[in-house]
């Protein structure tokens, strides 16, 4: 990566945590004394590329987010910007409110995110669209139509789940996301691929789990126990 270039942040904390249950946002459940926001915040705040943060949110849960700013003293400029309905709308509010050449796009609720996944993204950025973070399938996947009848079965040396963080240009991923303004997406290499560029996948690890129920919690706890260990 050249050093001219700068680099936002963004971490994604909007959504409604539905599968979490427990009526409230997993972002700000605590783990091992701090809040699972906390993490990623931290790698991104000591990270060597990285020139401000951005965090989307909504709007509900501003004052929260201050105050685990204020206590955490956050050395990089953290914006918070008010997120969208969708994941879409909460990237694509980020990307107007920056200016960087390359944005680094992360979900809040994966807080076991590695230093080394986020410098891999940014200097790979110069040679692909888009790289994101993804680790192999350990399962044989299986695609099936409506009637969940299986129609293909991919090979797993080829088969990938997609974690993030993920990287981009931002000028190239705010115009796919004004292109495909009426599409939702589930993350933003898929813009990319609609519009034939290529995204490159780096090998990350299976401790980058996302947390989407409350048993992902204790997944957190353990491992981060183990490393104490």
């Amino acid at each position: 990566m050249k050093d001219a270039q700068t680099v936002t942040a963004i971490i994604l904390i909007a959504g409604n945590s539905t599968r979490f249950g427990k009526n409230r946002n997993k972002n700000f459940e605590i783990i091992e004394g701090k809040n699972v926001l906390t993490y990623s915040l931290n790698e991104f705040d000591n990270n060597k590329y990285i020139d401000n943060i951005i965090i989307a949110c909504k709007s509900s849960e501003i004052e929260k987010v201050k105050e685990i700013l204020t206590k955490e003293k956050i050395s990089k400029k953290v914006d918070i910007i008010i997120g969208g309905n969708t994941r879409k709308q909460s990237v694509c509010n980020c990307l107007k409110s920056t200016n960087s050449d390359i944005v680094i796009i992360h979900d809040g609720a994966r807080p076991l995110i590695k230093q080394e996944y986020i410098n891999k993204c940014i200097e790979n950025i110069n040679e692909f669209k888009g790289v994101t973070i993804g680790v192999k399938s350990k399962d044989t996947i299986k695609i099936t139509d409506e009637n969940n009848t299986v129609i293909e079965t991919t090979s797993r040396n080829n088969t990938w789940i997609i974690q993030t963080p993920q990287c981009f240009k931002r000028k190239i991923l705010l115009e796919l996301h004004k292109k495909y303004n009426n599409e939702d997406i589930t993350d933003d290499c898929i813009l990319l691929e609609r519009n034939n560029n290529k995204v490159k996948v780096i090998e990350g690890d299976y401790t980058n789990i996302k947390i989407t129920t409350y048993e992902d919690l204790n997944i957190v706890k353990e491992y981060l126990n183990s490393v104490k260990k």
